[in-house]
């Protein structure tokens, strides 16, 4: 027998495989099933900055309307007192999930601004979420903006998140940065409880037929897991946080990969929509007979003993140019 376990931040982790925020983690139901085959830990389908500020509005609007008997006392008004929508529903979820899952349920806000909405975070932590995931992408794109303009909003965003809560914060971001190395490492040091490198965001594709904008690929294929896994190993060791690998991880293989780059756990989600959730199960058996076949006891034995900090040829990371690789490369 092998062991499994590992630390997600502070929280203790059965095992590495996290479910991570999607459409199969917005009900209990499916959670169960997720708990059921073996997952470590479950982060609920994002809610959006958007949702929580327009909702928000909508009841500023109504306190001040002439049926409002105090709109004077708006200042002092608990925004969750009367019925809501999304935020109610997402409490609610938080409340349900504590009460019949055994493993640790992270909650999740996909935001892009800093300001409004970060009274939210107090009222998950008081719902009874073991984490909350931070998913921040903004995406630079406004010219007139430099990157430490765009940077600065991630931090923050952190800092008004951590001044409201006590429970473990992680942040799940993306690659896009004027300098990702330090980027990651000053994100580290801010007091969160990991890195989740990184997210998969809506991509525009063009349709030549119909002249339309549409969606790229909405599910990632294994083929995305070497951004991720070139980063995780950059990375190990060299930040203040526990990093965990997302995007691209569909099978044993992928948990391994990450896992002896540096990760201390990995999210799933494409592969389970693929595959179904039941595939946890067969991902853990295969991870388990491949430290049995290796003489790995747990985790710790090899977790980051390919990053490039331990690496015998550590420049293998940081290369980008395919040299040999097409050099002599069979043509069809």
């Amino acid at each position: 027998m092998v062991d499994l376990t590992t630390n997600y931040g502070s929280l203790e982790l059965r095992n590495p495989l996290v479910a991570g925020s999607s459409g199969l983690t917005d009900n209990v139901e499916n959670m169960l099933e997720i708990e059921k085959y073996g997952a470590g830990a479950v982060v609920l389908k994002s809610l959006f900055e958007e949702e929580i500020i327009r909702e928000m509005k909508a009841e500023m609007s109504r306190m001040g309307s002439p049926g409002f008997i105090y709109p004077e006392t708006l200042e002092f008004y608990d925004y969750f007192d009367g019925p809501k929508e999304s935020t109610a529903r997402y409490i609610e979820l938080i409340h349900k999930s504590k009460s019949k899952l055994s493993i640790p349920v992270i909650a999740s806000i996909n935001c892009v601004d800093s300001e409004n909405w970060t009274y939210f975070p107090k009222k998950i932590a008081e719902a009874g979420a073991d984490a909350l995931e931070l998913n921040i992408f903004i995406l630079p794109a406004d010219i007139n903006k430099t990157a430490s303009d765009n940077e600065k909003l991630y931090f923050n965003i952190i800092e008004n998140v951590k001044n409201l809560v006590n429970i473990p914060v992680f942040v799940k971001l993306s690659y896009y940065a004027s300098n990702l190395a330090s980027f990651l490492t000053e994100i580290s040091k801010t007091g969160i409880d990991g890195l989740v490198l990184f997210n998969r965001f809506y991509n525009p594709d063009i349709d030549i037929e119909t002249l339309q904008i549409t969606s790229g690929a909405i599910l990632s294929s294994p083929a995305d897991i070497y951004q991720t896994l070139r980063w995780v190993a950059i990375m190990s060791n060299r930040v203040e946080c526990d990093i965990i690998a997302s995007t691209g991880i569909h099978n044993a293989e992928g948990v391994i990969k990450q896992i002896l780059a540096g990760a201390s756990a990995v999210q799933l989600a494409s592969t389970l929509y693929k595959n179904g959730v039941s595939y946890i199960e067969t991902i853990l058996k295969e991870f388990e007979a491949w430290m049995i076949k290796k003489k790995y006891t747990s985790m710790n034995d090899f977790k980051g003993t390919l990053s490039q900090e331990k690496s015998s040829n550590p420049a293998v990371y940081s290369r980008v140019q395919f040299m040999k690789y097409f050099r002599g490369f069979p043509v069809s």
